[in-house]
């Protein structure tokens, strides 16, 4: 993918070793798109990238016009196809002997480019397994951890009993919690499980999306630490992940999760002790996170929920933030130059919700995680709080303002 969006794009790709072919700009040109750049705004003036009844009204796309679109897309490469002598599109994939560099460019650029070794065929080793993908992959679900845990959370599912049970996680135990979410909305729908009434705490070194999808009613802790993606799609439970008891280093300043965790979260709440990498709750639109600080890119294109960092972020932190809020705790006074502020303000904490919210989270965190900044900052809070700054989007905050204004009226 990447700006694929003639046959001809489809024809180089596959002929440089493609065998799947992503689009995403052309066909939402062709349902209407007008490449406004403010999907993240919630804003979109052709109804596309919106929430917004009324400008939902405004979008005319039709399936009709994206496939008659893909249809033409394939037209072009079939005619390709046939000037080339290939019957069908695995003949061609990796075939980069059917590619010419076109020399007679006259740039300044095109002149210093060598593509020689690029499009010169790869040599076949010994028990070659072919160009393309001709055998069918096995995904060892069978052995996935989620079947034991299904198995385990039966009784939560069919009869509401609490399920509280300890296992040990490897990193090659992977989507952990994501076939027992299935299960949960497959057997109860979207109403899923009353809070906690499944957890189970692991012991070890969790694979990549842990937590992911995870479901209302499931809480999974982890006494250790997790690779990236770590609650992506988060639906309504609960992670919280803090290292060994036993170990030796400080939490606060060492990364307990990996990158790009909490993408997507759209509910439910999450509690790291130690630091996340980059991108943290990107795209959050409703999850509740404390974290004791963050890499580069933090809470980038967040639309609701709440963020606590009880730490350092990188930089660009709250780019395209346009909803929610996030508290960082900023001792040093190094913040506002990390900080992204084209949307969002710079805030002290001193309405009243805010402090009792924060102070709430900062509890649950200490609680759940034994977190000693945490435990600090809540020794003497009044003092401490005056070292968070509120990080509030623009647009939100005047949507806040207009509600207080019309509850005042009335």
């Amino acid at each position: 993918d990447g700006q694929l969006k003639t046959g001809r794009d489809v024809a180089i790709a596959a002929l440089l070793g493609a065998e799947e072919f992503g689009f995403s700009t052309a066909p939402l040109i062709a349902l209407g798109c007008i490449m406004m750049r403010k999907c993240h705004l919630n804003t979109c003036p052709v109804g596309i990238a919106t929430q917004d009844k009324e400008l939902r009204k405004k979008f005319t796309g039709k399936p009709e016009y994206l496939t008659n679109y893909l249809f033409m897309v394939a037209l072009e490469l079939r005619q390709i196809m046939s000037k080339l002598g290939f019957r069908n599109v695995n003949e061609m994939i990796g075939r980069v002997d059917a590619l010419e560099f076109d020399g007679n460019k006259d740039h300044w650029k095109a002149k210093g480019i060598d593509l020689k070794n690029i499009l010169t065929p790869a040599k076949e080793p010994k028990n070659f397994l072919g160009h393309y993908a001709i055998h069918q992959q096995d995904h060892e679900l069978d052995q996935a951890l989620d079947n034991r845990l299904i198995e385990l959370a039966m009784p939560a599912i069919k009869n509401g009993k609490n399920v509280y049970e300890e296992l040990s996680i490897v990193n090659t135990n992977r989507v952990v919690g994501g076939l027992l979410s299935n299960k949960i909305i497959s057997e109860k729908g979207s109403e899923m499980l009353d809070d906690n009434l499944v957890h189970f705490k692991f012991s070890g070194s969790a694979g990549q999306s842990f937590g992911a999808w995870l479901a209302k009613g499931i809480t999974l802790e982890v006494e250790g630490d997790a690779n990236d993606y770590v609650g992506k799609g988060l639906s309504g439970g609960k992670i919280i992940i803090y290292p060994y008891k036993k170990s030796l280093f400080k939490p606060e300043d060492n990364i307990i999760v990996g990158n790009v965790v909490l993408y997507g979260a759209t509910s439910g709440s999450a509690f790291f002790r130690g630091q996340a990498a980059e991108r943290f709750c990107v795209r959050n639109s409703g999850a509740k996170a404390v974290i004791e600080g963050v890499g580069d890119h933090g809470c980038e294109y967040m639309t609701g929920g709440r963020v606590v960092v009880l730490g350092p972020t990188g930089r660009n932190f709250a780019a395209g933030m346009s909803g929610g809020i996030a508290y960082i705790y900023d001792e040093e006074k190094q913040f506002p130059s990390k900080c992204n502020k084209e949307m969002v303000y710079l805030e002290k904490i001193e309405n009243e919700n805010d402090l009792i919210e924060l102070k709430d989270l900062i509890e649950q965190h200490a609680k759940l995680t034994g977190s000693s900044i945490a435990s600090r900052i809540l020794d003497n809070f009044e003092v401490s709080v005056q070292d968070f700054v509120k990080v509030m989007p623009m647009d939100y905050k005047k949507f806040l303002n207009k509600q207080d204004s019309i509850v005042d009226a009335a």
